[in-house]
């Protein structure tokens, strides 16, 4: 972040050449171009929509079935696994069910 700001003060409010700032940054000059175009970094960007060819079928299914639970009391609500059960019993569905635990360490 802090190289943005300075390549960015440095061309536009110094006046700083850009041929010059690529030949010291050794980048491409379409990341010069983004870096002024832009105030900060823009991030990561998809260029279209991750295909779901197991799960997506059966999105609409799941979207009714949590709406339906949010009238319950919390206890009666769908786990997870509990949903992925019914996806494989009741719909065919034969994707596996992981569970993903990205807790932070404990240091």
């Amino acid at each position: 972040m802090d190289e943005w700001m300075t390549i960015r003060r440095r061309v536009r409010v110094e006046g700083g050449s850009k041929r010059q700032i690529l030949r010291e940054m050794g980048m491409h000059w379409t990341t010069l171009e983004k870096i002024l175009e832009h105030g900060e970094p823009p991030g990561y960007r998809r260029c279209r929509e991750a295909e779901k060819p197991k799960i997506g079928p059966h999105l609409g299914w799941i979207e009714e079935v949590l709406k339906a639970d949010q009238g319950l009391p919390w206890k009666q609500r769908h786990t997870a696994k509990r949903l992925w059960r019914r996806l494989r019993d009741e719909r065919g569905f034969t994707g596996g069910y992981t569970r993903s635990s990205r807790m932070p360490c404990a240091s």
